[in-house]
C-alpha cells in the first residue's frame, strides 16, 4: 500500500511538471518560470495528507453507509457496462470495502486528523513570512501583504491546498481549522477572491450551491440506474 502511493504521488508530480512545461512553452514569457524546490516540497507534503479517513469520519454513519453503498452500486454497473477494465473497477471495490473497515479503528482517523492540524500549523507559519529579495521578513515587518504558501507568488502548491480548504468548509468545519488561525483566514479570504477559485470551486460549492451540485449528481446517476431496468 505504501509502494503504491508513492507510485501515485510520483506520478502526480510528473502530470504537475508536464503542465509546466507546456506553459512555459505555449506563453514564451520569460517572466514564467518552472517551481522552486520550495514549492516542490509543499506540494509533498499536502499530498502526502490522504483526506479520505478525515472527510468520512465527519459524514453521520447513516449516510455514509448509504453514500458506500451507492458508491459500490455503481462500480459494479461500470463493471457490467465495460468488461474490459472490469479488473480496475474490481480494485477501486476492494478499496471501498478496505476504506469500510479502516474507518472502524478509532486510531485511523485520530492519524489523520493529526497529519492535517501538522500540516495546517506549517502553513499557518509559512503564511507569517514573505520573501522579498531572498531576504525573510517577519508578520510584523511587511505591513498589509499576505503571501501564499511559498511566498508572495500564487504557485502549484496553493493550487493544490486550496482544495483541502474547501473540503473543511464543504464540511462545516471552518471555524475549528481555519478561522481559528489567523494567517490562513486571511489566506483564504484571498483566494476566494481569485477568478480560478470562482470558477472551478466557488461556482459548485459557494453557499446553497453545494447542496444543488449533490442532488443534481444524486438524480443524474439515479436516472442511469433507472433507465438500465428497462
Amino acid at each position: 500500500m505504501v509502494r503504491m502511493s508513492s507510485l501515485i504521488l510520483l506520478k502526480t508530480f510528473k502530470i504537475y511538471r508536464y503542465i509546466e512545461r507546456i506553459a512555459v512553452v505555449s506563453v514564451n514569457n520569460d517572466s514564467i518560470a518552472f517551481s522552486s524546490d520550495e514549492v516542490i516540497q509543499w506540494m509533498h507534503k499536502i499530498q502526502e495528507w490522504n483526506p479520505k479517513f478525515f472527510t468520512l469520519s465527519h459524514v453521520p454513519e447513516k449516510y455514509r453507509q448509504a453514500v458506500s453503498k451507492f458508491f459500490r452500486r455503481v462500480l459494479i454497473a461500470r463493471m457490467a457496462e465495460s468488461p474490459d477494465l472490469a479488473s480496475s473497477y474490481h480494485r477501486k471495490l476492494k478499496e471501498a470495502y478496505h476504506t469500510e473497515e479502516k474507518l472502524r479503528d478509532p486510531e485511523v482517523v485520530r492519524r489523520s486528523k493529526e497529519h492535517l492540524i501538522r500540516l495546517l500549523d506549517e502553513i499557518e507559519d509559512s503564511l507569517s513570512k514573505t520573501y522579498i529579495a531572498g531576504e525573510e521578513f517577519s508578520m510584523a515587518d511587511r505591513l498589509s501583504k499576505t503571501a501564499y504558501i511559498a511566498g508572495e507568488e500564487f504557485s502549484m502548491a496553493d493550487v493544490m491546498f486550496i482544495p483541502v480548504l474547501a473540503r473543511l468548509a464543504l464540511l462545516n468545519l471552518e471555524d475549528e481549522y481555519i478561522n481559528s488561525r489567523p494567517n490562513m483566514a486571511k489566506y483564504w479570504s484571498l483566494v476566494q477572491q481569485r477568478p480560478s477559485y470562482k470558477k472551478v470551486i466557488g461556482r459548485y460549492f459557494g453557499g446553497w450551491r453545494k447542496y444543488r451540485t449533490l442532488a443534481k449528481t444524486w438524480c443524474f446517476i439515479r436516472l442511469r440506474n433507472t433507465l438500465k431496468k428497462y
